[in-house]
């Protein structure tokens, strides 16, 4: 059964618990078997949680849409009290730190009937595009092990991708749902800004850059997780408007006469590969033959002609509210251990980022502020003129080789300004806040995933859903499946 298993979804596998052809025990052990087989090769899980996974799925399992289904936490953001959470650092990691508190979004996921039984790699502090921390080594992505699966959810990626578990925990600061998604194949939401809580610890993290969900390999599972976990909490700072139905009731919507803006050339400056504006190509032909309109207008038509400034403007403003992040962070990690953290205790980027966050000012914290309240008022009023989506390439690189950010040379910046590649296209609407999802639908010819990206006004996930459920119905994926697959046999990988 194990075999049948790494090949369905999520929405499958409940079914399985719900019809009494599987028990939670049973799918458990199944995904842990799976996990045996090629979690060794893609080093995706870091932390092993199966004893109190057993005994979650032999107790009374919640009845909720996901019940008895096997999941991952990754190693950053939602977490339960008392589980290890490292954050990619090899300074927690020394620490044997642990969770305080169940999130609020932890405790959704438990709520669905999800049973996590490990916790996924990323990047220290979730900074880089690729899951390389110097404290768990890197995790390999399964379509190619010599490629990195992206990061900082690289670890979840590529445990969905390998088949471990059909969907699991991911967050997104600039990309960091949507990179791993687009290298490994799967479907990555990122939602509207502060769609999901991220309480009780957090409120508006990274001055709101950041979100949560999950990566999938499926848009039905995506759109049932959301109406799990989505909502606010108590002492939230702000709130994300109310979607206007269930997301489920758009899976089956189907509608037509979208109009569908492209945009194959970021804001800031990056050259794209040719895959990349092929899955753009491949999108809109699907899309065109769905009934919608597509066209070459973007956001980028209301900014000034070859203006590189502004473009250098969004970036460096950019690097001014992670910079600041990563400094809070930092201190807060000081007040949690109870001692100064050095440079010896972090990897280099971070240490580099800290001291840029530490040394920008206030005022000037405020005016990038500023500058991207006025980048979101320009791209709201582009839909405003009336289009309804916008569609782009996830990212402007095809999956990096691991290695490829290096941040022990002279300068460490350098593997931050190396990764402006892979978020050319995603950063973005972390800035505005507006929800995007990655889609599967090209591949390269050495057999690489390459996504497409969609992004919907601020609050209208139901759209990108609604869409993403058609061109899913026109061109599915599930039945591709890497070279590194759990209960894979030779000739099986597409």
């Amino acid at each position: 059964m194990s075999d049948d298993l790494a090949r369905m979804d999520a929405t499958a596998q409940a079914e399985l618990v719900e019809s009494g052809d599987a028990t939670p025990v049973e799918l458990l052990e199944a995904a842990l078997e799976r996990a045996a087989q090629v979690n060794p090769e893609i080093n995706a899980i870091i932390h092993d949680l199966a004893d109190e996974a057993r005994e979650q799925a032999a107790a009374d399992v919640p009845d909720g849409p996901f019940k008895g289904v096997p999941f991952l936490l990754k190693d950053l953001g939602a977490a339960y009290a008392g589980q290890p959470l490292h954050m990619g650092m090899r300074l927690l990691k020394e620490a044997d730190f642990r969770a305080p508190v169940d999130t609020f979004l932890a405790e959704r996921f438990r709520a669905a009937g999800l049973i996590t039984f490990g916790k996924t790699n990323t990047p220290e502090l979730g900074i880089l595009p690729t899951s390389e921390p110097e404290a768990y080594g890197p995790s390999k992505n399964p379509w190619d092990t010599t490629r990195t699966p992206g990061g900082s959810s690289g670890g979840s990626a590529a445990a969905v991708a390998a088949g471990i578990v059909p969907m699991a925990h991911a967050n997104d600061g600039g990309g960091s749902i949507r990179i791993p998604a687009s290298n490994c194949g799967l479907v990555g939401l990122k939602p509207t800004r502060q769609r999901i809580t991220e309480g009780p610890l957090v409120g508006d993290n990274f001055s709101g850059l950041t979100c949560e969900l999950v990566v999938s390999r499926s848009v039905r599972d995506t759109a049932r997780i959301l109406d799990a976990v989505e909502g606010s909490a108590p002492g939230d700072p702000y709130v994300a408007p109310a979607p206007l139905r269930p997301y489920v009731e758009e899976l089956t919507d189907e509608s037509t006469g979208l109009r569908i803006g492209t945009m194959t050339q970021p804001a800031v400056a990056s050259d794209v590969d040719p895959e990349c504006v092929a899955a753009v190509e491949v999108a809109a032909r699907i899309l065109s033959d769905l009934g919608h309109e597509v066209d070459d207008s973007s956001p980028l038509d209301l900014m000034p002609q070859g203006d590189e400034e502004a473009g250098m403007q969004i970036q460096d403003s950019f690097l001014t509210r992670w910079g600041a992040g990563q400094a809070a962070l930092i201190s807060q990690m000081e007040m949690l251990i109870g001692r100064e953290i050095t440079p010896d205790d972090v990897e280099p980027l971070t240490w580099a980022l800290t001291e840029i966050g530490r040394d920008r000012t206030s005022g000037r914290y405020l005016a990038d502020v500023a500058l991207h309240h006025g980048v979101s008022r320009l791209i709201a009023g582009w839909y405003a003129g009336g289009h309804d989506l916008l569609l782009t390439p996830t990212m402007a690189e095809v999956a990096p080789k691991l290695g490829s950010f290096d941040q022990h040379g002279d300068n460490p910046m350098d593997a931050f300004h190396r990764a402006f590649p892979s978020g050319a296209f995603t950063a973005l609407f972390n800035i505005t806040g507006q929800p995007a999802i990655s889609l599967p639908l090209h591949w390269t010819e050495e057999g690489v995933p390459v996504g497409a990206q969609l992004v919907a006004p601020f609050g209208r996930e139901d759209l990108l859903l609604r869409v993403a459920a058609q061109v899913e119905r026109a061109a599915p994926w599930a039945d591709r499946i890497p070279p590194v697959f759990a209960g894979a046999v030779a000739g099986d990988a597409a």
